[in-house]
């Protein structure tokens, strides 16, 4: 589907995937099932909802730019399990959409220049949410799936992970998509941990830690960390305060929150 005249938008972030071959792949990894719950975020032309569609699936789907909701509604409105949203992805309230209990799966060709911003904001509902897939720059999905050592391991990283189980899929080229984007795209899956991996950890406090140690990525955790937590404390818990935030696994920053909760 292409509404007449439509032209990408560079406020929206919009580069609208093209190739069905990606299409296509990309809904074998979804795997949509008869009577799911899924969530698209920004349909745009609607080739991915096209797809999804087909499996006889529950959609909601979440459009900003209002010029698409006319030609949305005339392709997708036979469907009686389609539903569009015309709102802000990011300030979406996703505790609406949710009933009787069924997960939503949340998927999307995001765009990039909110797509960070966006994937914490579903972070705090991933009560709710039994996967996500999303398409994204590379270099965002690359840190999302980062590992410590890594020079992509950082905040969003270890705050996703705290959440979510994180895997690179695939890649995806820019001649994938109108217009091509300049950067090479990837497409993420991110599973929510059914249980708390770390249930005693206060999250506030780590994001406090983690934004704090990696302030200045090639400063060290004594210069980064000094203003809430001594040289003595860090390395009570066996950690070595000249080394850099990125060498940190997850398990060490959760062990710092802690130090930091009992500080206060």
């Amino acid at each position: 589907m292409k509404p007449a005249g439509h032209q990408a938008r560079k406020r929206f972030g919009q580069n609208f995937l093209r190739d069905p071959g990606v299409i296509t792949r990309l809904v074998k990894a979804i795997h949509p099932k008869e009577n799911e719950h899924l969530v698209e975020i920004g349909p745009g032309l609607g080739a991915l909802t096209e797809e999804l569609l087909q499996s006889d699936c529950r959609l909601d789907a979440i459009e900003l730019d209002r010029d698409l909701t006319t030609p949305l509604l005339a392709a997708f409105s036979v469907y009686p399990k389609f539903k569009l949203h015309s709102a802000d992805a990011l300030r979406f309230d996703y505790t609406s959409l949710a009933q009787d209990d069924q997960p939503l799966r949340v998927v999307g060709n995001l765009p990039y220049n909110i797509s960070t911003p966006l994937i914490f904001h579903l972070l705090t509902h991933t009560g709710l949410i039994r996967d996500m897939h999303f398409m994204l720059q590379l270099e965002v999905v690359q840190r999302l799936t980062a590992q410590p050592g890594n020079k992509h391991w950082g905040r969003l990283g270890i705050m996703t992970q705290y959440h979510c189980q994180a895997e690179l899929l695939f890649e995806v080229p820019p001649e994938a998509f109108e217009p091509p984007p300049k950067v090479q795209s990837a497409i993420v899956r991110l599973i929510p941990h059914r249980k708390a991996i770390y249930p005693d950890c206060d999250e506030r406090r780590l994001a406090q830690i983690v934004q704090a140690a990696f302030a200045q990525r090639r400063k060290t955790l004594r210069n980064n960390l000094k203003k809430v937590l001594s040289v003595e404390r860090i390395e009570s818990i066996g950690l070595d305060p000249s080394c850099r935030a990125e060498t940190l696994s997850l398990d060490d920053f959760v062990r710092l929150a802690a130090l930091l909760e009992a500080s206060s």
